[in-house]
């Protein structure tokens, strides 16, 4: 959840004592301008420095118990396509030498110093290099780490950090690509803090409501037992309270919001928010970095089963059988994603329940056109998508090392009125591709009327053509590393064709 003894955020003003077991006492800091939420927050990192193969890290901050776990919670449940872990700040607090733990009471557990931001770094660091880590596993009722035990976290797609003073690092909060604070009131906040204090972390009662909000126990029990809030007042001001949890809120947690991308007012009740981050996830984890450089480069959205398929298809080992059965699957998702690029009309029509329906119709004039022969593999699904599609060929072959070209082609007489869907499995060096436009373009088909599928491409063959081509689209299922010296694509499938066809060693 939260802090090891931290309670609501405001409700009494009291002068702040001195902090016990060398935990220093930063000067306080006054809360800051109120700001919009942004996505693009300047400790994030970079479009240009952050790998597409690195983890997205989420940052979730807030007071105690204002509903944070609730929030990674739900974003992980519906990240259900993706490998999520949950890194929590509590699981780094320092053990407590004997001589706090005599006088624990009246140790500070909100301050920065109560954890060990050098092993958290190292723990994130770790992860988002794709190797797995050991996090340790504080008691919260002897405090201390188990010295026999720790719980094995492997890298993942999302990772999201937990915590009530995870932005309050400048090193940690330059890990994450977003950032949360999530927002609840105190009275909320309070109630939820008495019952996990209790339930879940087995403390005693009394030392629970020895740190609780005064006004919250005031109206409680002016509600249930009738007590004179007068006498009440006088007896039960906390001297936890006054001494740790508020100066720390107001020193560490509160100002640490200003760091915030977005701020969730009401934590977990808050459905709206959190489907929006969860959308604006989504788009990230399906975004390549080249998709920030060129707006016309589109990479579907990559789930457990097109990662499945990947992996079926790019191993060496792969019968002919099924490396034709799930490249045809994937290829059937790129070129249903391309057709959603194409213009449509929209269009009312009846239903059986004799109902109007207003909808869209396709686009008439289109057809295809397949760079021989890899690009002949996906002429069935789009044959299978687009009833009746008439379909072209361009063929194009290096000559020697001179680097001419010799060009056959066969295209519809009709094609400049057309939109044009390009086939080739493989975007390498973009050569050929180019070559290929440059004929569609010499035939009168507008640039913007072409869009170019297939399912990986290199990062050099995008810089290619979409220097060359900036109207037209890229639609491809995933974005490889590099071209090795051999201008193979990296990690890659090898041959396409020849793995297709049936025609490899």
């Amino acid at each position: 959840m939260t802090a090891e003894t931290k309670s609501i955020d405001y409700v009494m003003e009291a002068a702040s004592g001195p902090h016990f077991s060398g935990l220093r006492l930063s000067p306080a800091a006054s809360p800051p301008p109120l700001r919009l939420p942004t996505l693009d927050s300047s400790d994030s990192p970079s479009a240009d420095s952050t790998s597409h193969k690195q983890p997205f890290v989420i940052g979730v901050s807030g007071g105690t118990a204002s509903g944070k776990t609730t929030v990674c919670d739900m974003i992980i449940q519906q990240l259900h396509d993706h490998r999520v872990v949950l890194v929590n700040q509590d699981s780094f607090y320092r053990g407590l030498t004997e001589d706090e733990l005599r006088r624990v009471h009246e140790y500070n557990f909100d301050h920065p110093e109560a954890f060990d931001t050098e092993q958290l770094l190292e723990c994130v660091e770790t992860l988002k290099s794709g190797q797995p880590v050991h996090v340790p596993i504080y008691d919260f009722k002897t405090h201390q780490r188990c010295s026999d035990s720790f719980r094995q976290v492997n890298a993942s797609d999302v990772i999201i950090l937990e915590g009530i003073l995870i932005f309050h690092d400048q090193r940690v909060r330059s890990l994450m690509n977003m950032k949360i604070f999530v927002d609840t009131d105190a009275d909320v906040r309070l109630a939820r803090r008495i019952r996990r204090d209790t339930v879940q972390r087995g403390r005693d009662i009394n030392s629970v409501l020895e740190q609780a909000s005064f006004l919250f126990l005031l109206c409680l029990l002016m509600s249930y037992h009738h007590v004179d809030a007068c006498y009440f007042a006088k007896t039960m001001l906390s001297v936890q309270y006054a001494k740790f949890v508020k100066p720390a809120f107001d020193d560490f947690v509160l100002p640490s919001k200003k760091y915030a991308d977005v701020i969730i007012p009401r934590g977990g009740d808050n459905h709206v928010a959190i489907d929006l981050i969860v959308q604006h996830i989504h788009t990230k984890l399906g975004q390549h970095d080249l998709c920030k450089i060129y707006p016309n480069v589109y990479v579907i959205h990559s789930t457990f089963q097109i990662r499945g398929m990947h992996t079926l298809i790019r191993d060496r080992d792969t019968s002919k059988h099924d490396f034709v059965f799930y490249s045809d699957r994937l290829i059937r998702l790129v070129v249903e994603h391309g057709l959603g690029h194409l213009p449509f009309t929209e269009k009312q029509v009846t239903t059986p329940t004799g109902s109007v329906y207003s909808g869209v119709d396709f686009c008439k004039k289109l057809c295809g056109v397949s760079i021989v022969r890899s690009g002949e593999s996906m002429e069935n699904a789009l044959r299978a998508c687009c009833k009746g599609i008439k379909i072209g060929k361009i063929l194009i072959h290096r000559d020697g090392d001179d680097g001419k070209q010799l060009i056959y082609e066969k295209l519809p007489k009709d094609i400049c009125e057309r939109h044009v869907l390009l086939l080739d499995p493989v975007l390498a060096t973009g050569n050929s591709a180019n070559q290929a436009i440059d004929l569609l373009i010499q035939k009168g088909v507008p640039e913007s009327h072409i869009i170019f599928l297939n399912l990986i491409s290199a990062p050099e063959g995008i810089h290619c053509v979409c220097k060359r081509f900036p109207s037209l689209k890229i639609v491809t299922s995933e974005i490889d590393e590099k071209l090795n010296e051999e201008f193979r694509v990296i990690p890659g499938l090898g041959e396409f064709g020849d793995r297709y066809f049936g025609t490899d060693n």
